[in-house]
This record gives structure tokens, sequence and C-alpha cells, in this order.
């Protein structure tokens, strides 16, 4: 009986020779390789399936992009997905590609799942979470064998694979639709300067233009339109990727916490999603109570944990999003921001459901008897007062 194996492939050295060492070192008879596009440029998607097809033994390429924005990243916007300052796009797509391997994986008969991860990140554990829901085998070869990216490229030469890494510039690149990261090499020291030449999404912030204002509309949580056109959500991520990566918004250069406790420098681009995200908050605010803001940002917090993680079939993860869901009813309206060197700055922003009236804010509005405030301020502060009673007696 023929041994099936499918592997998460993305066209990298890792995975590339992954396919050759699964057969050599597992002893498995066929490897079949799944390329799951959730935005990475069209080339790249390309190459990798061309590559796929030469030295794989079967394989699928699947576009899920539509997908990928409407079950993932627009949870992800109404729960202003943060971890650490990172926005979360290699970690928030990882268990959707997990599944689609795991559908091939059930189709074609396979009785093992494989990924090119190593044994230090953190998608050995979002491939995994969703890889160990099934009955089949795990493999791992970066991790079983300790491998390092000197000996990765050598491996793949000797085995005649393409790869466009080199010991002289060893970038690792994971890019989707929502973000880009860019991590290796002399990047690992956190104290290394990075070279321009890493960013290809941003222009550096001193290169921008002057600025731009743009008008994002929400209707429940989501982003619906530029500057009152209505777009779907591939087609607004993608412009608004553009648009504010030209004024150089969206860099992200951090020292991050990874799920083992290990500490790594990471370098982010992520346009489109720090317009987005920065605008989502704002609109909230204009919307939602002091306490359901208060208490949503501890749920967001913790959603964004175990997305991090890549634990979106833990039961906590939805139900947080039905409370996050339930929030978001109200979030609709727009908001206006200018792109200014890097910069993305809140300029004004409106809704149906503003819990806010000019009347009674304002200083020459009459509506507020102000001595109706007297005995509130009576009492405000009382128990400190009461402290210092206490203490001088």
């Amino acid at each position: 009986m023929t041994k099936k194996v499918v592997l998460a492939y993305s066209g990298g050295l890792d995975t590339s020779v992954c396919i050759p060492l699964i057969k050599e070192e597992y002893g498995y008879d066929e490897v079949i390789t799944v390329a799951v596009d959730v935005g990475q440029p069209e080339d790249d998607v390309k190459q990798a399936t061309e590559k796929a097809q030469k030295i794989s033994d079967k394989h699928f390429t699947l576009d899920v992009r539509d997908e990928f924005v409407k079950d993932y990243i627009f949870p992800l916007i109404k729960a202003n997905g943060d971890y650490e300052g990172y926005v979360m796009g290699t970690s928030i797509a990882r268990p959707l590609i997990a599944k689609k391997v795991v559908e091939i994986a059930e189709q074609e008969g396979a009785v093992a799942l494989a990924h090119g991860c190593t044994g230090k990140g953190n998608d050995q554990l979002r491939f995994e979470a969703v890889f160990r829901m099934t009955d089949m085998d795990v493999i791992a070869p970066m991790r079983d064998m300790n491998l390092t990216r000197e000996w990765e490229i050598e491996y793949a030469k000797k085995h005649g694979i393409p790869v466009g890494v080199t010991t002289a510039k060893p970038w690792s690149v994971d890019e989707n639709i929502w973000s880009r990261s860019i991590e290796g090499g002399k990047l690992e020291d956190p104290g290394f300067i990075p070279p321009e030449e890493i960013y290809q999404w941003t222009v550096s912030p001193e290169a921008a233009p002057e600025g731009k204002t743009l008008v994002i509309g929400f209707e429940n949580g989501v982003p619906v339109s530029l500057d009152g056109e209505k777009m779907g959500g591939v087609e607004l991520i993608e412009k608004l990727n553009e648009i504010a990566g030209s004024h150089g918004v969206g860099r992200t250069d951090m020292i991050e916490d990874r799920v083992l406790g290990l500490k790594a420098r990471e370098n982010y681009e992520h346009p489109a999603a720090t317009v987005l995200l920065t605008a989502h908050r704002d609109l909230e605010k204009l919307v939602l109570t002091r306490a359901e803001l208060k208490f949503k940002k501890g749920v967001d917090e913790q959603w964004s944990e175990l997305a991090y993680y890549g634990l979106v079939d833990e039961p906590l993860y939805h139900d947080l999003n039905a409370f996050i869901d339930r929030t978001q009813e109200r979030v609709t309206g727009t908001v206006t921001v200018k792109l200014h060197k890097g910069s993305v700055i809140i300029l004004a922003r409106t809704s149906p459901y503003a819990l806010y009236s000019e009347d009674l804010v304002s200083f020459d509005s009459a509506t507020i008897d102000q001595k109706d405030a007297e005995g509130f301020a009576k009492y405000h502060g009382f128990q400190a007062r009461m402290f210092r009673k206490v203490v001088e007696k």
C-alpha cells in the first residue's frame, strides 16, 4: 500500500528540501504538496506551483483569499488583533492553511501530515494544533533533524532544488494579504540596523510624499468602503496596502516573545492593517460605552493571544468571538485619517450610533444645569479624604 504524506508547501527553502527528506529519512512513497494562496504575490504563487509540480509527486494550489479575509482577518479587526505590537499576519493565516492541508490529506487518503517549521518558532505549534485534531501522523523534518539554514542550502543544491536564499542574503520572508514578515540572517541580531532592501511594501517614511487623507467606512466592525466607494474585503485591503505603503505606513521592528518563551527580533510590514486597526479602535471609542471598552480591552488581549498561539479551535476563542460580535453591531460609521510620513493620524469620525451629544458636552450649552454636578463632586474622592483624617489623627 502506498504511504502518502501531505506537505504544507510555500515554495521556500524549508518546505522544498522537505520533499526529498521525507522520502529519504521517513520512508514515505508519495509526497503531495499543498500551496495555499492567502494573498502572496501572484508570481510567488506561480513559482511555488511550478516548483512543486517538478519536485513533488502531486500538487494542489488553493486560492482562499476571500475565505482568509472573511473568516480570519475580519474577526481580527473586530478584536483589534495585536500581540505585543504585532498585527498578526503570519499567525492568523497558519490555522487556515493547516485546515486546507488536512482537507487534501483526507481527500487523497494520506496517512501523515508534514510541515517545514523549525523547533524554535511558533508555526510548528500553529500547524500542529490543527494537524493533531486528526489521527494522522505529523512529520517535521526541520525540527526532527535539527537542520540549519546553511545545511539546507547545500542539500538543495545537491538535489537540484532551486532556492532564492543565499548565505549572503538569507532573509526568510512570509507574506500574505495582511502582512509581510522578514527575518533571519543578520536580522537575528537585535543590534543590527535593517537595510532598506528588506522592505518591499513600504517606502522609507523620510522618502514618503506629503500627507494623504482617506475615509474608511465600517459596517458592524468590518471595513466596507474607501473614500465612499464600496469594496470587497480583498480589494479594499490590497488597495490600502498600496496607498498606505507609499506613505511609509506600517513598519514594525520589535522584540517578540514567542510561544516557547524565546525572544526573537522580528520585522514586519502591514500598511493596510495599520490603517484599519487604527480607524477601527477610534470608531469603537465613539460608539461603545466606557464599561464595554474597558471589558473589551481584556477580551481583545485574550483573543489576540489565542490567535497568536494558533488556538482557533479552543472553545474560549469562539466564546470571545461571540462577545466581540455583539459589540460590533454598533461599530458602523466612517473614520477620516491622514497618512503622513509613516504615521496614521485620526482627523474625524461619524456614526449613527455615536454615544455623543454635541449639545450636552458644549461649554455653551444650557441643557445641563452645572449645579447638579455639585452633589457628585462632594462624594468624589470621599474615601481618600476619610483616609487622610484617620491617618492624621
